[in-house]
């Protein structure tokens, strides 16, 4: 078993608080993702589990032992880096043993330790070169190897992939998934690559400014983000963003600005009905945008003037401008939508979300 607990957690560089009150239960063989923007405090939460950091206050355990005063090699923890860390004079077998070494291991044991992490990472044939004659991958490999001969409670991870090519990250991001589910370890994983998060956590813990913004898995975060700034940070092509106010008229809530008028939805009425007349911000992914149809109501469709055309091969990309605010739809790729061309979208009312414009918390 091995649950990781943060309770209160602070950390402080002088005057700069760079993690503030984190509480966060880890449970056992879980992938949890810790993502943010940099200097959100995602990596130094990460060396404090790891004993690399002091802690200012608060306390970290491991098994429900406090591990705040144990050293690194004592809390049984492994730690890819986004570096690799390699020795450059030793083989890959060398650089994966020496841990074991250091440890006054056996040798039949660390020689099985080895080449069963290399059976498993597909570097069984490597384990005779040195680092300099590896690519980015296979490097990347040998550190994870490093690491799962161990046989660790907890697997640490600092960006493991972001020196990786757009490639290679796709395919070494399956690896890890795969891997984790082979040996079952908890694991923490730092990342600035909200897709890196959302494909491989069980759990995410969005970050910004020191603070825990929201935990959940991945859909949940997707589809109720707790506040503006998750909901712009998860998904690719990011959330429109369109300040709005919101009118009541006839028994209905509308939503407009200069450039749109639409419909609140049903469900959301009741929800919103405090902030008639009031200014809020309306939220709407770029796929829950489509070019209107001859079905679509039209209280739920406006003009959009297009600006912009990216064709991805799987869908197309609208930047359009509506009213002072430019926003992006994602349609089919075979609408038929040309730059400077002026069309209606159509939004999906079960798929919009409004904003406080003073907490920006979700409404």
């Amino acid at each position: 078993m091995a649950r990781v607990a943060m309770r209160s957690l602070n950390k402080k560089y002088d005057e700069v608080h760079a993690v503030i009150d984190v509480n966060l239960d880890i449970r056992d063989q879980e992938f949890v993702v810790l993502v943010g923007p940099s200097g959100c405090g995602k990596t130094t939460t990460l060396r404090m589990v790891a004993g690399l950091e002091s802690i200012t206050s608060g306390h970290i355990s491991i098994d429900d032992k406090i591990v705040n005063e144990l050293p690194p090699m004592d809390r049984d923890i492994a730690m890819v880096f986004q570096n690799y860390a390699l020795y450059p004079h030793m083989t890959v077998y060398d650089n994966m043993a020496f841990g074991l070494k250091m440890r006054k291991f056996d040798r039949a044991e660390i020689g099985k330790r080895v080449q069963e992490a290399a059976d498993i990472l597909g570097i069984g044939q490597l384990l005779r070169r040195k680092p300099r004659q590896l690519s980015g991958g296979q490097r990347q490999r040998v550190a994870l190897g490093r690491a799962i001969v161990r046989h660790p409670q907890v697997f640490l991870f600092d960006e493991p992939l972001s020196n990786l090519d757009a490639k290679l990250r796709v395919q070494m991001r399956v690896e890890l998934k795969k891997l984790h589910e082979r040996l079952g370890t908890t694991a923490i994983y730092v990342t600035h690559d909200q897709v890196e998060a959302m494909t491989l956590g069980d759990r995410v813990v969005v970050r910004k400014d020191g603070r825990v913004q929201q935990v959940g898995d991945p859909m949940e975060l997707y589809n109720q983000p707790a506040n503006r700034f998750v909901a712009g940070f998860i998904g690719s092509p990011a959330m429109n963003f369109v300040g709005v106010r919101l009118a009541a008229e006839n028994g209905s809530l509308w939503a407009e600005n200069p450039g749109m008028r639409i419909q609140v939805p049903a469900p959301l009425k009741e929800r919103l009905g405090p902030y008639a007349g009031r200014e809020a911000t309306l939220g709407v992914r770029p796929e829950d945008l489509r070019i209107a149809g001859a079905g679509d109501p039209g209280e739920l469709t406006f003009p959009a003037a297009v600006e912009v055309v990216e064709r991805l091969g799987s869908e197309i990309l609208l930047d359009v401008a509506v009213g002072e605010t430019t926003m992006v739809a994602s349609v089919e790729p075979t609408a038929p939508a040309k730059v400077h061309e002026t069309l209606r979208l159509a939004v999906n009312p079960d798929r919009v979300h409004f904003f406080d414009n003073e907490t920006e918390a979700a409404i």
